[in-house]
């Protein structure tokens, strides 16, 4: 397993990764992009008010000693400009820009969360773009309770910053003592990074992307039995965000589906179990 520091197969690990940019019809985009330059490139996407110094060091590395892999600032947010979509629709097709002024072909997709709704609608809209999509801590389209994501997020921040301590503490782990150890493991790693770092994302971006993750839960359900790609689906059992009868209802629609649900976790169950999670996702995209 990849730890913070530890070079990956490029020779650079995610907490010394360039900051890159890149035009997509007159708005910049930042991200990220390490690992070797063979085979198909793995797209990370990533949750609410997320910039590129969210991503888990350990995922990022883990995962880029095998595969090229590109971490993504969506509008709005860290370094990248303009304003943050009002929808999901809009981000799924400011991806699909950036991924084609990229170069690229084709990829592999990973969303966690907002990013794995976002992921969900660029399947349907691309499909020929995807050649594998792993989908964590996310729900479809109309899922039970994500237009609730607000309501059940700001108490929580609030505790956060009652008890001085980053609200995805109680947002991503369980409180049971081995989600207490892995959200301050968690936390630590993302904090790794100390030069560089992206810009964080701002009140305003915040609010706009909790619009679009609202609206997604108030949409009408997508027929996710055209997903025709290979997709992983992970989450922990207990996932408070978006709840984790999602994962199991997305895994029960799409045809070609393998779900893992990790016990004892929440939101950010494939953070706890990140080990696990990067050796099951280097399988799925190496089958």
């Amino acid at each position: 397993m990849s730890s913070v520091g530890q070079a990956a197969a490029s020779g650079t690990a995610y907490i010394d990764a360039a900051n890159l940019s890149v035009d997509v019809g007159g708005t910049v985009f930042a991200y990220r992009d390490l690992g070797p330059r063979s085979g198909v490139p793995l797209i990370l996407l990533n949750h609410w008010a997320a910039t590129l110094d969210n991503f888990d060091p350990f995922l990022v590395d883990g995962l880029s000693r095998r595969h090229r892999v590109i971490a993504l600032d969506y509008r709005g947010i860290g370094a990248s400009g303009g304003s943050a979509p009002l929808t999901v629709d809009e981000m799924a097709r400011d991806a699909i820009a950036l991924i084609a002024a990229l170069g690229l072909a084709q990829v592999d997709l990973l969303g966690f969360s907002l990013g794995g709704f976002v992921a969900q609608d660029i399947a349907l809209k691309a499909p020929g773009l995807i050649r594998r999509l792993i989908l964590t801590g996310t729900g479809p389209a109309g899922g039970k309770g994500i237009d609730r994501v607000g309501p059940v997020s700001w108490p929580l921040m609030f505790r956060g910053a009652l008890t001085f301590k980053d609200p995805k503490t109680y947002l991503f782990f369980t409180t049971t003592a081995n989600g207490r150890q892995a959200a301050q493991a968690f936390l630590k790693r993302i904090k790794a990074r100390k030069a560089q770092r992206d810009k964080a994302a701002t009140p305003r971006a915040m609010l706009r992307q909790l619009q679009a993750i609202e609206a997604w839960g108030r949409q009408a359900p997508q027929d996710l039995g055209r997903i025709a790609m290979p997709v992983l689906i992970a989450n922990g059992d207990h996932d408070i965000m978006v709840p984790t009868e999602n994962s199991h209802d997305m895994a029960r629609r799409i045809p070609n589906a393998q779900l893992v649900i990790y016990p004892d976790a929440g939101h950010g169950g494939i953070f706890q179990h990140h080990a696990d999670f990067v050796a099951k996702a280097l399988r799925f995209l190496e089958a």
